[in-house]
């Protein structure tokens, strides 16, 4: 039964990505504003694009900060300025995006600062 379970929900997850690859350029165009804005905040600087894509709300600050490569003033202070913006739900200790974007969303541009 146990095996059962896992290749059903291998299959929802499976489902799950096709459903949103298909909806992305529909995401895009209702989350417009909010995603020149982190872009706009993140700019071209890798460790902020490598730190923003792992908010997804079960990370600690020191997690992400240690996966990311981010000295913690830095992405304390990121975090506060996604939180201004309303990009973060929570209270920012677990940092979670409020829109989702692909995992290719910073390719374009981002640098090792």
């Amino acid at each position: 039964m146990e095996d059962h379970s896992t290749e059903i929900l291998s299959t929802i997850r499976e489902i799950r990505d096709l459903i949103q690859l298909m909806a992305e350029p529909a995401i895009a165009a209702r989350d417009k504003k909010f995603r020149d804005e982190l872009r706009k905040t993140v700019g071209n600087s890798k460790p902020k694009a490598k730190a923003v894509l792992l908010m997804n709300g079960s990370r600690m600050q020191a997690d992400i900060r240690r996966e990311s490569g981010m000295q913690a003033s830095n992405l304390s202070t990121l975090v506060k300025q996604l939180a201004e913006r309303r990009l973060l739900s929570g209270d920012g200790k677990k940092p979670k995006l409020t829109i989702t974007i692909p995992a290719n969303f910073f390719e374009n541009g981002a640098s090792d600062e």
